[in-house]
């Protein structure tokens, strides 16, 4: 016979609810150019740059404006610490965005991308037109590093850090993926192309697994830390490809910017890839596609505006920032400095 006391201890455990482990919570930041309608000498004002979104929807700009910036990066452990590529080099400002100075002299212009080693945040790594240079002191100095880049061919687009371990870096580059794994003192080559690799991003779910995407070369994934890549046989390579997500609230959903073909998505990991185009317009150039906390998807359309989906590109509605192009879509964990 179980007891009265014991029997109601049971019956309230029962009706506790159940309690699930809270979706992590993140900051939301674009790079973006707005610009619609302005030419060299006109009236119109723009503001262009780092923008962040606030909790209300409304995008805050942050920093200064140039409508050069291509990324953003922020030192791990001070979220005041942060860094911009532009045309003319590296920028960083140490008090949130109220004072910059230039990082590089004039020999290392053109950059396409910064990143910051979570796990060595005095490393930032620098992708520019001819090659990635390295600052191991918090962007006081920087250096090229470029032994084992091609020669010819070196152009790097985008730079990824593995987040598992300090020093571990790929570089998109014009003849290729390269990793360095002692901080870019070595490079070696893990993906041969023709032609420009133009995005690599590292899955937020398994450190293990990393997506890239090409200028004629299709979609490629990897399962081994990015020492192997697959070619996705279903993503055309009839069409550049600019850049490649992961959303965050769904591990099986990846979406695909391309000129041409617009957003290509899957939802099962990219055995099955679908063209989402249904609200934007005709002729589908998308720019970048980025993917938000809530999983909502957003679509930059050149020369039009940013789009946003709810339902994972089926239907698509013009964002609040009419007129913009951007560049760059980044999160940063909300409980991070």
């Amino acid at each position: 016979m179980i007891s009265l006391q014991r029997a109601l201890g049971l019956l309230a455990l029962i009706a506790l609810p159940v309690v699930m482990p809270a979706a992590p919570a993140y900051d939301f930041y674009i790079c973006a150019n707005i610009n619609r309608n302005y030419v060299i000498g006109s009236k119109i004002e723009t503001v262009n740059g780092v923008y962040q979104r606030n909790d209300d929807g409304t995008w805050q700009h942050m920093g200064y404006n140039d409508t050069s910036i291509t990324a953003v990066a922020f030192d791990p452990r001070d979220r005041n610490v942060m860094y911009t590529s532009a045309n003319n080099g590296l920028w960083r400002t140490l008090d949130g965005g109220q004072h910059w100075r230039i990082c590089n002299d004039w020999d290392m212009t053109e950059a396409r991308d910064v990143v910051v080693d979570p796990n060595a945040p005095d490393h930032v790594y620098l992708a520019v037109t001819d090659g990635v240079a390295v600052s191991t002191d918090r962007g006081e100095t920087l250096h090229r590093r470029e032994h084992g880049l091609p020669v010819r061919g070196k152009y790097t687009q985008a730079l990824r850090v593995d987040r598992t371990q300090a020093g571990r870096v790929f570089a998109a580059c014009e003849k290729g993926i390269y990793l360095t794994e002692d901080g870019a003192l070595n490079w070696r080559q893990v993906l041969p192309t023709e032609e420009m690799v133009n995005d690599i991003q590292q899955s937020p779910y398994d450190p293990n697994s990393w997506l890239a995407v090409t200028q004629s070369a299709g979609a490629w994934s990897s399962h081994d830390n990015g020492l192997t890549w697959t070619r996705f046989t279903n993503v055309p390579a009839t069409n550049s490809l600019y850049n490649i997500t992961f959303d965050v609230t769904n591990p099986a959903r990846f979406a695909i910017a391309s000129w041409g073909l617009g957003v290509l998505t899957t939802e099962d990991a990219g055995r099955t890839w679908t063209e989402r185009n249904a609200g934007l317009p005709e002729l589908h150039r998308a720019w970048r596609v980025g993917v938000d906390p809530n999983g909502r998807l957003y679509a930059s359309i050149f020369q039009e505006t940013l789009f946003y989906s709810d339902d994972f590109g089926r239907t698509w509605q013009p964002d609040a920032l009419a007129g913009s192009l951007v560049n760059y879509f980044i999160m940063l964990p909300k409980d991070a400095p």
